[in-house]
Order: structure tokens, then C-alpha cells, then sequence
């Protein structure tokens, strides 16, 4: 017969267990030290069903080249999320738009810092910009405009 509290205790880490599961699972975001955009970006990302963590990180170019980022197309926070690298700030919407296609790519980049871009909003202020698809060769296309 089960004593009281192993049975308390085995009810009380079945009930962690998926939640433990979950955070595991959470992707791990990198930003420039104190980069408060990221911030946002990380809240549209959970919006949208996509939760991330964001640590600073202050060798962020150097880890961005070692994820195979070309230099000068660096965005200001860079994780992976299923295999995929993620760098800057693309919309929740084109990374699960990649996730559902699954090409064969090393991920989706937004250079820079483009006003309107999620985590960058302005008011009604918004400069167009492209996520571009990077290949496993390093090249790049568009895989999204925005406006």
C-alpha cells in the first residue's frame, strides 16, 4: 500500500512534468546587452504562439558568425528554433511559415534594425523591409517583403 506522501509526491511530479517538458523545449534567444527591442520582439513571438527566451549576450556578432551568419546581415538577437537559425526581427507569421514548408535552409535573417518590423514598431512610421532565407551555402533570397 502507498504511503500518503509518496503518493503526494509522485501526484505532484506528474503535475511538473509536462510543464518542465515545455520550458525544455523554449528556444534560447541571444541580444546585445540590454537591446530592450528584443524584448519586444520576444512578446510578439509569444502572441503569436512562438515563445522564446532572450539572454544578452556580449559576443553576439561572434556567435551569429559561428551560426553561419553572414557578416553584415547580422540582426540585433539570433537563436535556433526546430534546426532553423533566427536572426533579427522576423515576423512571427514567415517563421511559421518556414516551419510548415521546411526547406532546405539554414534559416531566416532581417538585417539591421527596420522601423515597423515586430519589436520595432514606431507609431504608424514603417520602412519596408525583406527577410531573406539563407542556404546551407550561404546565400541568400527573399523569402518575405514587407511594407
Amino acid at each position: 500500500m502507498l504511503s500518503r506522501r509518496l503518493l503526494v509526491t509522485t501526484l505532484l511530479a506528474l503535475a511538473v512534468a509536462p510543464a518542465r517538458r515545455v520550458f525544455a523545449a523554449t528556444p534560447a534567444f541571444f541580444r546585445n546587452p540590454g537591446c530592450s527591442c528584443c524584448e519586444a520582439w520576444t512578446q510578439r513571438m509569444a502572441d503569436a504562439g512562438l515563445p522564446v527566451t532572450m539572454e544578452d549576450r556580449a559576443d553576439l556578432n561572434a556567435y551569429s558568425s559561428q551560426l553561419g551568419i553572414p557578416a553584415g546581415l547580422e540582426g540585433c538577437h539570433v537563436g535556433e528554433i526546430n534546426g532553423y537559425v533566427i536572426s533579427g526581427h522576423v515576423p512571427p507569421d514567415d517563421i511559421k511559415r518556414l516551419l510548415a514548408e521546411k526547406p532546405k535552409a539554414h534559416g531566416l535573417l532581417v538585417p539591421g534594425m527596420p522601423m515597423g518590423s515586430p519589436g520595432m514598431e514606431m507609431g504608424d512610421h514603417k520602412d519596408p523591409y525583406d527577410v531573406l532565407l539563407l542556404a546551407v551555402d550561404g546565400a541568400t533570397t527573399v523569402f518575405a517583403s514587407h511594407s
